[in-house]
């Protein structure tokens, strides 16, 4: 796999090449070299949270006409799964991915849910090799032409927070429950709870999608329809 040449394509180059590795490497890949192997699923965590600073504050600073509700869904726009696919397709990621067998059959390197975890998992490599200015300089671009486009996407999560917060002594969270499929077909399954209660379970392909099911799922028993 040509990594220089990935670097090029980002404008970053990696002073840890290790990093830009994992960051490329989906758990398929690592299975069946290395059970214990390290895949991108930690960094994909990391770069979540980190998109999501590098684009609160830049709204913050650059869209300050809008309340903070608006903020709130143009940040989950920018970090949904279509968004993230997206940037993904536009750096040509699929072809720099390390696939496993089965993965490589099913047209991975095209799915939506892999191309959106590895390019989170490429921000969170450049933050941990340059720092946070390095990482703003590769999701800046993605974000300011995100801001300016309407994706069809309804933010269930962010829908059920509005409503929650309004009591402060509510508090959500999605827990991750379940597990099952091959590599090439997953499926995760979420819990979304309100304090220790379980208000909707939802399941995708991914466990943002599975977070945006339960989320709807809590929202319909609140007799809020989709």
């Amino acid at each position: 796999m040509n990594f220089d040449e990935f670097e090029k394509i980002i404008g970053y180059t990696f002073k840890n090449k290790s990093l830009l590795k994992t960051a490329l490497t989906h758990s398929s890949y690592a299975n069946e070299r290395h059970p214990d192997g390290e895949c991108n699923e930690r960094l994909e965590f990391l770069g979540d949270s980190v998109l999501g600073v590098i684009t609160a504050d830049y709204f913050y600073h650059n869209l300050n006409h809008l309340p903070e509700g608006e903020m709130t869904k143009k940040r989950a726009q920018c970090a949904c799964e279509k968004s993230l696919f997206g940037f993904a397709k536009e750096i040509n990621l699929g072809e720099y991915i390390l696939l496993g067998k089965g993965e490589e059959n099913t047209n991975g390197r095209n799915r939506a849910s892999i191309l959106a975890d590895a390019f989170e998992a490429v921000i969170a490599a450049i933050y941990l090799d340059g720092g946070l200015e390095e990482a703003r300089k590769f999701v800046l671009d993605f974000v300011k032409k995100a801001a300016t486009q309407q994706v069809a996407f309804r933010d269930y999560k962010t829908e059920l927070q509005e409503i929650i917060q309004k009591n402060p002594d509510e508090h959500l969270t999605y827990v991750l429950v379940g597990e099952s499929g091959p590599d090439h077909d997953k499926r995760f399954e979420v819990e979304v709870r309100l304090n220790r209660n379980v208000v909707g379970c939802g399941v995708g392909r991914s466990k943002k999608l599975a977070e945006q099911q339960a989320a709807k799922e809590a929202l319909e028993l609140m007799g809020i329809k989709s």
